[in-house]
């Protein structure tokens, strides 16, 4: 009996991403699915995060707006796109993703980030199916919207960073090639892009395109993008790559097809093969949890970082704090933590001075050099 419960549980461990896959899947053809009530970008009940006064900036605000569109919240089942409002996904949302994933550019720029009809994780990572590739594009139209919205109602011809995670990353992509490319207005106006977590073709980011990949830290109107792995971890990148799409001029996704991926190192600031040590590292963070304003501690010497072959390879982190953890299904979604959070913020700030040519955010603290684990420290109670 032992032994046979052994096996089945070897069975079902082997079998899980068939079985989850099986389990999130809608069962019903995209064309035939009536989506969510469509989010209205006027109100403010449709963005996760804004500004109180957006469409007025006081003069204590940063001169620069940051859009920021988040990663898959919304694990899927019946329904292809994740309705506005819907609990878990915003569980996730306010509680892990803003933090770690918008905190670094809250002290950097007002944010902005929409709420919108997200494709599932089933349609954005499990499959690739016709119908999971329309929700995909369903999702770009609450996107673009959203971004008109901003652009006629709140920008006020201020300076931006666009910011995406994940699948918020290939939205972001699309956006630049359906909105910011064709336009040199706008374009100038762009401090930096910043697309994480995501296999995007290099070639579309060469020194001749509308805005190419950062080449040095104090430079501006350019990209930065990366798709982090561990070390060690080849044949996830194999499957990653073989299963990444991106966004065509035409509105359509297609297979990456083996091309060579963007990466700019996020401990240079350059798109760049040099092995950069962890002692470049100025504070990887897990925020998970803290509200919005609020300042997470930062671990410094955390982990180092190489381009190669186009991938971000990363050391292991030393802190538990910085590990995965969790159900398998949420190792999919976006990570707990952030490991270059502190080198986000600092990049985007320099970004912003050298699209303005003046200094704007004063000097960065000091890092911290010497951490410790407080985990099993005594509590002492005084009455």
């Amino acid at each position: 009996m032992a032994l046979a419960l052994v096996v089945l549980a070897v069975i079902v461990y082997a079998a899980r991403e068939e079985i989850l896959r099986a389990e999130l899947d809608p069962k019903q053809p995209f064309q035939t699915y009536r989506p969510p009530p469509a989010p209205d970008y006027t109100n403010r009940s449709a963005w996760a995060l804004a500004p109180a006064h957006p469409a007025h900036p006081v003069p204590a605000d940063p001169p620069v707006d940051v859009f920021f569109v988040h990663p898959t919240t919304f694990d899927g089942g019946r329904e292809w796109l994740g309705a506005i409002g819907q609990a878990d996904a915003d569980r996730f949302l306010f509680r892990v993703v803003l933090p770690n994933d918008a905190g670094p550019f809250q002290r950097v720029g007002r944010v902005f980030a929409p709420r919108y009809r997200q494709a599932s994780l089933y349609a954005s990572s499990m499959t690739l199916r016709d119908d999971a590739l329309d929700a995909r594009r369903f999702a770009y139209r609450d996107i673009h919207t959203a971004f008109e919205t901003y652009l006629r109602n709140d920008n006020q011809g201020r300076p931006i960073i666009l910011a995406g995670v994940g699948q918020g990353a290939k939205l972001i992509s699309h956006l630049l090639q359906d909105m910011v490319d064709p336009d040199p207005a706008l374009r100038s106006r762009i401090a930096a892009v910043y697309m994480l977590d995501t296999a995007l073709p290099a070639a579309d980011y060469g020194p001749a395109a509308p805005l190419p990949a950062c080449r040095q830290r104090d430079q501006a109107r350019c990209v930065v993008a990366w798709s982090m792995v561990s070390q060690g971890k080849q044949r996830l990148i194999q499957r990653m790559l073989a299963r990444a799409m991106v966004w065509t001029p035409d509105n359509r996704l297609a297979p990456l097809n083996g091309r060579p991926v963007l990466c700019v190192n996020p401990l240079l600031g350059a798109q760049s093969e040099a092995d950069a040590a962890p002692k470049l590292n100025r504070g990887a963070a897990n925020a998970t949890g803290l509200e919005w304003g609020l300042r997470p501690s930062f671990l410094h010497n955390q982990v180092g970082a190489q381009c190669r072959g186009g991938l971000l390879y990363v050391t292991p982190p030393t802190s538990p704090s910085l590990q995965p953890s969790g159900f398998w299904v949420r190792r999919r979604k976006a990570r707990p933590f952030n490991l270059f959070y502190a080198d986000i913020e600092a990049d985007a700030q320099v970004r912003v001075e050298a699209l303005l040519g003046r200094r704007l955010y004063g000097p960065a603290a000091p890092p911290i050099t010497t951490t410790v684990d407080v985990a099993a420290s005594p509590i002492h109670r005084i009455d």
